[in-house]
C-alpha cells in the first residue's frame, strides 16, 4: 500500500494539468518559425506563460519562412508560425499542413541613411521607392534567403516591373542572411533595406539610420500558424500542438501578444478570428 501511494505521488508530480489534458512534465513541441519573431523577443515573452498554463515546452527553430516550410515538409517540427500567406496556403493545400490560422500582424518598412541618396523620404508608395532606388542605383541590401520578408520584397519588385538581380553585386546586395544581419550589412554599407517593424524596433545598431517609408497598405505583414499534418509526419504531437494553437488564438494568448512592447512600442497586433 505504501509503495502504491508513493508511485501515485510520483506520477502526479510528473504531470501538469492544462485545459483538461494531463501532460507529462517532459512534453515538448517544435515550432518552425521566423527570425523576426524570435529576434523580437516575442517568444521569450509568450512561451513561459504557455508553459505555466499547460506544462508544455515549446522549442523554436528560427529560420526564414522558406526554410521553415522546407523543414516542415521534411517532418522536422510540429507547427509553423511564419509570414508568407500564399506559401502557407500552398503548404496546406498540398496536404503538409492541417489548417492555417491568422495570429497577428505588423508591417514592413524601408529604412536607410539620412543622406537618402535615392530621395525616397516622403514617398507614400513602396513601388515608387523601389523605382527610385533602382533608377539611381542606390545600394539596397536584400535578405536574399527566401524568407517571408524576402518573398514580400521580391513580390514588390515584380509588381514594380523591375528585376533587381540585374544589379546584383553592384547596387543590389544579397546577404543570404537573417533580418538582423541584413540590417547590419545595410548600416555598414549605407544601403537601404526593407525590414519588418518588430525587428527594427528591437535592432540595436541603428546608428543614424531612419525610417524612410511606412504606412503603405502594400507593406502589411500577416503571421499565421499551421500544424504539420500528422498523416504526412507521424511524429507530430497532435494534442500538444493543438493545445498551443488553441492557446495562441484564445483571448489570453491574443492579449499576451498585444501586451508585448519594446521601448514603449507594440511589436505585433493580434488578429485571430
Amino acid at each position: 500500500m505504501k509503495q502504491l501511494v508513493k508511485n501515485t505521488l510520483v506520477a502526479a508530480a510528473l504531470t501538469v494539468i492544462g485545459g483538461g489534458q494531463a501532460w507529462s512534465a517532459e512534453t515538448s513541441i517544435i515550432v518552425q518559425s521566423t527570425t523576426s519573431t524570435a529576434n523580437s523577443g516575442l517568444y521569450d515573452h509568450l512561451l513561459p506563460m504557455f508553459k505555466r498554463e499547460t506544462g508544455i515546452t515549446v522549442n523554436v527553430v528560427a529560420v526564414g519562412t522558406g526554410q521553415a516550410l522546407k523543414n516542415a515538409r521534411n517532418c522536422d517540427g510540429d507547427l509553423l508560425l511564419v509570414h508568407a500567406k500564399s506559401a502557407e496556403q500552398k503548404f496546406v493545400s498540398e496536404g503538409y499542413g492541417v489548417e492555417r490560422h491568422d495570429v497577428m500582424y505588423n508591417d514592413f518598412i524601408f529604412v536607410g541613411p539620412p543622406a537618402d541618396p535615392a530621395s525616397i523620404a516622403g514617398s507614400k508608395s513602396a513601388l515608387d521607392v523601389l523605382a527610385r532606388i533602382s533608377s539611381s542605383q542606390s545600394k539596397f541590401a536584400s535578405r536574399g534567403d527566401n524568407s517571408g520578408t524576402h518573398k514580400k520584397e521580391m513580390a514588390l519588385w515584380k509588381e514594380a516591373s523591375i528585376d533587381p538581380t540585374q544589379g546584383s553585386g553592384k547596387w543590389y546586395l544579397e546577404t543570404g542572411s537573417g533580418m538582423g544581419a541584413t540590417l547590419n550589412a545595410a548600416v555598414g554599407s549605407g544601403a537601404y533595406t526593407m525590414t519588418d517593424r518588430a525587428t527594427w524596433i528591437s535592432f540595436r545598431n541603428k546608428q543614424d539610420f531612419e525610417i524612410q517609408l511606412e504606412g503603405d497598405d502594400a507593406l502589411f505583414n500577416q503571421y499565421g500558424i499551421i500544424m504539420v499534418n500528422p498523416e504526412k509526419c507521424d511524429q507530430v504531437k497532435r494534442e500538444a500542438s493543438q493545445r498551443f494553437i488553441d492557446w495562441i488564438l484564445s483571448d489570453s494568448g491574443q492579449a499576451a501578444i498585444a501586451a508585448y512592447q519594446m521601448n514603449g512600442q507594440r511589436l505585433f497586433f493580434p488578429n485571430a478570428r
